[in-house]
């Protein structure tokens, strides 16, 4: 079974979604962050659910979605997974990865 690592980037950017939502709802955002965060569980037994982010071919970069958001994540060689990010639909996802 994988094991998920979030990088500081992935969590900055859960806390910032968090944050806006919370503004006009804060149950809303905590459901939002928890249904993101339960798709992410997903991965720990299905580590390719997502589909390959092609504009890096050398790296197993994977994106995942949930809702209006793109969860972002790397297969590393050990076939544990980093979360890259949590982006929302609306951005440019290109300028951010790497």
């Amino acid at each position: 079974m994988a094991r998920i690592n979030w990088t500081a980037e992935a969590e900055r950017w859960l806390k910032d979604i968090y944050d806006y939502i919370a503004e006009d709802n804060q149950d809303a955002a905590g459901r939002v962050v928890e249904g993101i965060y339960d798709r992410v569980q997903l991965l720990q037994q299905f580590p390719e659910l997502g589909h390959k982010y092609d504009r890096k071919p050398d790296h197993n970069i994977r994106i995942l979605l949930y809702g209006h958001y793109r969860i972002a994540y790397l297969i590393k060689p050990d076939s544990n997974i980093d979360i890259l990010g949590i982006f929302h639909s609306a951005l440019e996802i290109d300028r951010y990865l790497f």
